[in-house]
């Protein structure tokens, strides 16, 4: 599957004469807990010729594609993501996490990746998890019967405010790095491992009888943040070094030479 997704890259930097930079994993695959069927969610930034941004008109900065034989794809223009990094956009910050990277050809994510601590905001992420956390418990975990997968899509948001509120930095992609650390109960513990292993398996993970275990851990975890307020001072990152960030990977991918007036 590889090798077909780093071709469907290539027929696109083709088909909207872009260079793409960087593109990676996400979702389950990329949190470690895909399914059998689960669909490959290609995620990739990409860069179009310098003459392209000398425009006032706003331009489309997003490329997407419907789900085609399981393979979701979509990008973002790099000004798109850089003004998302510098809100500290968490989804963003995943992808540069992201375990599985299908192409890499240029320094851009690596130079993000070191910039992360500087823009990285507590508030931003701790506000996303949590609402991620709770409109997952409300449409999928409340009644006796749930969709039991959906443990996960809510486990993993509390563990990452967890780990925000402890002051451990920028949120791992990878749901067993925020277990290991963070899970101490061996009860909860065996629960969450026995649940990510089934999905792993493929076992039937559709509609079934509610986890008693895992819903009371949820739920007295989002009672507890019911007034959460992150002990975290906000800070302004400076938006100039994005400016040179993004004239500097027009000049790697295009050869872009800068002129100033004097």
């Amino acid at each position: 599957m590889k090798e077909k997704i780093i071709r469907r890259l290539r027929e696109i930097e083709k088909e909207h004469n872009v260079r793409i930079l960087y593109a990676c994993e996400s979702g389950s695959r990329a949190w470690g807990f895909p399914s059998l069927d689960s669909d490959f969610d290609v995620r990739f930034l990409y860069l179009h010729s310098p003459e392209w941004y000398l425009s006032i008109r706003k331009k489309h900065d997003v490329i997407e594609y419907t789900v085609s034989g399981r393979l979701d794809i979509s990008g973002w223009d790099l000004q798109k993501a850089l003004l998302l990094f510098h809100k500290s956009n968490p989804p963003l910050m995943e992808w540069l996490g992201s375990p599985i990277v299908y192409l890499e050809e240029y320094s851009v994510a690596q130079q993000m990746r070191v910039l992360v601590s500087e823009y990285y905001s507590p508030i931003a992420s701790s506000y996303h998890y949590l609402h991620m956390a709770r409109s997952n418990y409300r449409e999928y975990l409340r009644r006796r019967t749930v969709w039991r997968k959906k443990y996960l899509y809510v486990l993993r948001p509390i563990l990452a405010v967890q780990w925000i509120e402890r002051g451990y930095g920028v949120v791992p992609t990878e749901f067993e790095v925020l277990v290991k650390k963070l899970v101490i109960d061996p009860r909860l513990m065996n629960a969450i491992e026995t649940l990510v292993q089934a999905k792993r398996d493929g076992k039937e993970l559709d509609y079934g009888p509610r986890i008693d275990l895992l819903n009371e851990f949820i739920e007295q975890e989002l009672e507890r943040f019911k007034d959460y307020k992150v002990k975290h001072k906000k800070q302004t990152a400076p938006i100039e070094k994005l400016d040179e960030l993004f004239i500097s990977a027009l000049v790697e991918a295009w050869g872009f030479v800068q002129t100033r007036a004097h």
